[in-house]
């Protein structure tokens, strides 16, 4: 900001230095005349994430196959996307990946390998480790599964599975139904999505499992809103190994 200021001083110096040499003192005129140079914050080099450049691991058991994009019925403004299946012993998934990330399955390098075509867009270098962890989420799903267990901390708190429910109707065939109670006057009845069994092993304990992580535990924060923790008495539904700091009581 201050670099064209510096530059007409020392430029109206140098026209009058032939005329008078007493106008500044002689320690000031070589910072006049020294060019402004750009200072940086940080002096560390940044530190790239390792997750997009590592190569998916697939079990024995799952299948990985990457469709080609289809251009039928696509404009020429829309860029097509392919499809990657995964299927294995508990389910199939697929997910759409960005038509700029590429997918090598050599098997020189260990398993599915994503690039992407420009690693100095800002974009395309988010989504090419976020493209991989889906991935592999979905391959663990498939393979393992996902689950979560939702802990009821309370007088009276607890949940139940039912084959139906009087406060809600179903959504497919066959859809069973999770009973709250968490200190309302009223039944808290939230229907199980898709392809997510349930399970109370205890009264107090909630169990989630199924093959897309992303639903189970969207289902569970759906649950944890009925009876957020709270800070007091530390009552409310905990998800997974989650905690709360206690406070100190409010005195009037």
């Amino acid at each position: 900001m201050f670099a064209p200021a510096r530059r007409r001083c020392a430029h109206s110096i140098a026209k009058s230095s032939a005329h008078s040499t007493d106008l500044l003192p002689s320690f000031l005129l070589p910072a006049l005349s020294r060019p402004a140079a750009s200072r940086t914050f940080t002096t560390t080099a940044p530190c790239q994430s390792k997750i997009g450049s590592a190569p998916l691991s697939v079990p024995s058991g799952v299948t990985f196959r990457v469709i080609a994009p289809s251009t039928k019925g696509r404009g020429s403004r829309v860029q097509a996307m392919s499809t990657v299946e995964i299927k294995g012993p508990l389910g199939e998934l697929s997910m759409e990946v960005p038509h700029y990330v590429n997918i090598n399955q050599d098997a020189a390098l260990g398993g599915p390998t994503l690039t992407i075509q420009d690693s100095t867009d800002a974009k395309q270098k988010a989504m090419w480790g976020t493209t991989r962890a889906y991935l592999q989420n979905h391959i663990l799903g498939v393979s393992e599964g996902h689950s979560a267990i939702l802990r009821f901390v309370g007088v009276g708190f607890r949940a139940s599975v039912e084959n139906s429910a009087t406060t809600v109707e179903s959504e497919y065939p066959g859809q069973k139904f999770v009973n709250l109670k968490v200190g309302y006057s009223h039944p808290v009845e939230l229907g199980i999505p898709k392809g997510v069994t349930a399970s109370t092993p205890q009264p107090t304990r909630l169990l989630l499992e199924g093959p897309e992580k992303e639903v189970v535990m969207q289902f569970a924060a759906n649950i944890k809103k009925w009876r957020k923790p709270e800070p007091y008495k530390g009552k409310g539904i905990f998800v997974n190994g989650e905690t709360i700091k206690l406070k100190n009581k409010k005195i009037k």
